[in-house]
């Protein structure tokens, strides 16, 4: 037994109330809470879509508060206060455990220490106030890692380091409802991302959905319908495009029913991988320390190597892309239509 796990644990908090890529690549560290305090009640402390989205779905949160707007917390740092009936409502939980698996902690943890908990863990950037026990938050780490490390603080561990997410019968009966019989051999292509820099060109994913040779379907969420229907447009063969017809449950049944996803580095990459379909991602190569994928199995990464804006030529600096004003041109585009269509064929065949 680890001399790091704390007695008596009856109730848990973890907060990670951010993206659907957040979400999943925190969850190995979740689950080896659970693992760690098979006894206890984890609460994951997020947003209104998390709680709709774990409703009902087996994995290591047994519950889901979902936090208003707070400022660098569950929103943009805005100015936004918790309210003080929130942490009277939470400190009344009794969590023994309250642990920051969200950020730097500038203000994520005065939050997590409003909680009462008996034991506070989590990160801390310089500027951050420090938790019980707490790991120095460095932005080049890959999130999974930087989640199990907290973990560890508590003397949790595990071998999984991939995320993994159940489907449920409510998600393969929406799919059904919505989108009917889906075919065999189904490839989905995602050519959106919510940074515009991180999107390979449309035409060049119109060109790989065509050569694969394979049922096509385009997903996106409304803010990238354009992008979904240029390449539709831009394909020789008929695609489906669904834009905003499914929940996120919904979408996870599609993933998991197609034997392939081409995407960037954006969330529905991590969501199809954790359901067991391949990828195929697009990176730039910052994103890739953080955001990729750690196995290579199943996934496979493919990086762009550009330093700066290929536009103005300012180059990236250390946490990342500079803002430059040029939004709108990808950094990724020296990865060829050959380099994933080697990798798409190798997955399918």
């Amino acid at each position: 037994m680890s001399a790091l796990l704390v007695e008596g644990v009856e109730r848990i908090a973890v907060l990670r109330a951010n993206a659907l890529g957040d979400l999943l690549l925190a969850l190995p560290a979740i689950e080896a809470l659970r693992r760690a305090y098979p006894a206890a009640r984890i609460t994951l402390l997020g947003r209104e879509w998390h709680a709709r989205f774990m409703r009902g779905r087996p994995g290591p949160v047994d519950e889901v508060v979902a936090l208003p707007p707070i400022s660098g917390v569950s929103s943009p740092p805005d100015g936004s206060a918790a309210p003080e009936e929130l942490f009277e409502d939470l400190r009344r939980r009794r969590f023994d455990l309250a642990v920051q698996m969200h950020g730097g902690g500038r203000d994520s943890n005065p939050f997590i220490s409003r909680l009462g908990a008996r034991v506070t863990a989590g990160l801390r950037a310089p500027d951050a106030a420090p938790l019980d026990r707490w790991v120095p938050y460095v932005h080049y780490q890959h999130e999974t890692l930087r989640y199990l490390e907290v973990a560890g603080l508590l003397g949790a561990a595990t071998n999984e380091i991939e995320p993994r997410i159940a489907v449920v019968r409510e998600d393969w009966a929406e799919l059904n409802r919505t989108l009917g019989k889906v075919p065999r051999g189904l490839v989905a292509i995602h050519p959106g991302a919510g940074d515009r820099r991180r999107r390979w060109p449309p035409e060049r994913f119109a060109e790989v959905a065509d050569r694969l040779g394979r049922p096509v379907v385009v997903t996106g969420v409304e803010e990238e319908r354009e992008v979904v229907e240029k390449v539709v447009a831009q394909m020789q063969t008929p695609a489906k495009a669904v834009v905003g017809e499914l929940s996120l449950g919904g979408l996870t049944a599609l993933y998991a029913a197609c034997d392939l996803l081409v995407s960037n580095d954006t969330g529905p990459r991590h969501l199809a991988a954790a359901t067991g379909t391949p990828t195929v991602g697009i990176y730039w190569c910052g994103n890739m320390i953080n955001w990729g994928p750690l196995s290579r199995g199943h996934q496979r990464p493919l990086i762009s190597w550009t330093s700066g804006c290929p536009i103005c030529g300012l180059p990236a600096w250390s946490e990342g892309m500079r803002e430059c004003g040029h939004r709108d041109v990808s950094w990724v585009g020296d990865v060829s239509v050959d380099d994933v269509l080697e990798q798409a064929w190798d997955l399918l065949r």
